[in-house]
Parts: structure tokens; C-alpha cells; sequence
């Protein structure tokens, strides 16, 4: 794109912008934006802005980022690890117990739960486990049992707004592993209860097909692939594959997707 050509997108988002359609605004300025060079978008900035504020769309360049309604106030971004080995070893016991609150209006993190988990059945890591999650010995020994765990996690949630029944918020995994399986399984054998809250969430991988119409066979790696992201620390640990997940989720906000419960109630 040339300056003139980049020059005369502005101006017409310039002199558009009171005869636009409100809901499609947001996503016009993002689309002239990803094609300006960008040192006309630079040179440009301050007259944009000057001009959108004077419309009433906002007085800062962060304005021309915008993001469409969601259902949900808050998504909360969940991926365990647990105790593995080959051949399975069973039960399998969550060791890593990560959730990012994911604000659905801006997609940004605001607050962190993140506890390592004592395993009771197989209470030595093997190598196996070690070696794929990156989680050593001395990181879960002598931490709180998974009752403890959720007893927090509660603490948490109450602590966050998330048990306000005004406040709209829900899981987001990659898979279904991790609320279908996982969880019910271990309290199933600990014999303790799972919070409703744990009862329905949204399926990462399926929101991206909706989305972009392929399966990530390969799970985060494809996903970040298929949205030209750059992965974000270590595979198969779980704060890192939160935060994975929650790039994601705000890149295909980002598109204009709306997230939706993928699990069918219990």
C-alpha cells in the first residue's frame, strides 16, 4: 500500500466515520489499520485519533482496537498436568493446577491462580513426567492436596467476583480432557465433590475450528500456527499453556468470534 493510497483510507475513515454503521466501525479501523505501512500509520496517528475522539469513538489509537460483545464477563483459563507415565499409570493425579481470569470485554489477564498439587497415589514423578511438564520432585512435595486445592480455588473465586451470580464467567480448556475427564475422575476416586462451577466450559479446539474452519490436530502448536502466534514458553506446562490459551482466545476475539459453552450440561 502506498502512502497516497494509505493516506486516502484515513481520510475517508475520516470523513465516514458519522455515516458509518456503529457495529461495523470497530472492525473498519482494524482492517484500514492492518494494511497501513507503518510509518504512515504513524505519521497519521494523531490526526486519526483527533478525529475519532471528535466523533466519539474514543481519543487514543487504542480505541481503533476493538473487540465484540461476549456472552460471558469472564472466561477462566484452566490446563492441568498430572502424573503420567508409559505405559499409563492409573489413577493419574493432577500435579499443576493453573487458571488465568480472562476479561471478556478487553481479553486481557487480570488475575492469576497457579498451586502445584501433592500427588497421594503415585507420590514419586517418573521420568516420564518429569521430562514432558517440566515439573521436578521438589515442586510437589510437601505441597496442598488436591482437596486443599480446590478448597483455595473457591477462596479464589470468591475473592475474584466469580461466585456473584450477576457475574457471567466460564472455563476454557484445550480439549476436554481436563473438566470431563480429569477432574470428575480424581474426585470420583478421592471421593469429593465437583463445584457446578467446573461442570461446563468451552472447548478451545472447537472454538477454533468454528472459527477458522480446519481441527488443530495438534492442539496450541497448531493453533498458534494457524494464527501466525508465536508459542509462548514451555509445552505441557500448565501456566504456559494457559497463557497459550488466553493469546488465542483474544487473537480470535480479535476476528470478531464469539465464544460459546461447547460442553453439553451434566
Amino acid at each position: 500500500v502506498s502512502d497516497a493510497s494509505g493516506c486516502s483510507m484515513i481520510a475517508l475513515l475520516h470523513t465516514g466515520a458519522t455515516n458509518f454503521p456503529q457495529n461495523l466501525l470497530p472492525r473498519a479501523r482494524q482492517a484500514v489499520c492492518s494494511l497501513l505501512p507503518a510509518g504512515v500509520l504513524k505519521g497519521y496517528s494523531s490526526i486519526l485519533s483527533r478525529k475519532l475522539a471528535s466523533h466519539g469513538f474514543g481519543a487514543s489509537m487504542a480505541a481503533m482496537s476493538s473487540f465484540p460483545p461476549q456472552r460471558y464477563h469472564y472466561f477462566l483459563v484452566l490446563d492441568f498436568e498430572a502424573t503420567c507415565d508409559k505405559p499409563q499409570i492409573h489413577p493419574q493425579e493432577i500435579i499443576e493446577f493453573p487458571i488465568l481470569k480472562l476479561n471478556g470485554r478487553t481479553m486481557e489477564i487480570e488475575s492469576t491462580f497457579h498451586m502445584y498439587v501433592q500427588p497421594v497415589v503415585h507420590p514419586q514423578l517418573t521420568p516420564f513426567c518429569t521430562e514432558l511438564t517440566g515439573i521436578i520432585q521438589g515442586m510437589v512435595d510437601g505441597q496442598p492436596s488436591l482437596q486443599q486445592v480446590l478448597e483455595r480455588v473457591d477462596e479464589w473465586m470468591a475473592k475474584e467476583g466469580l461466585l456473584d451470580p450477576s457475574v457471567k464467567s466460564i472455563f476454557v480448556t484445550c480439549g476436554d480432557w481436563d473438566l470431563k475427564v480429569m477432574l470428575p475422575g480424581q474426585c470420583q476416586y478421592l471421593g469429593l465433590p465437583v463445584a457446578d462451577y467446573f461442570k461446563q466450559w468451552i472447548n478451545l479446539k472447537k472454538a477454533y475450528s468454528f472459527a477458522m474452519g480446519s481441527w488443530p490436530k495438534n492442539g496450541l502448536l497448531d493453533m498458534n500456527k494457524g494464527l501466525n502466534l508465536q508459542h509462548i514458553g514451555r509445552p505441557h506446562s500448565g501456566i504456559d499453556d494457559c497463557k497459550n490459551i488466553a493469546n488465542i482466545m483474544k487473537t480470535l476475539a480479535h476476528r470478531g468470534f464469539i465464544f460459546k459453552q461447547t460442553s453439553k450440561p451434566f
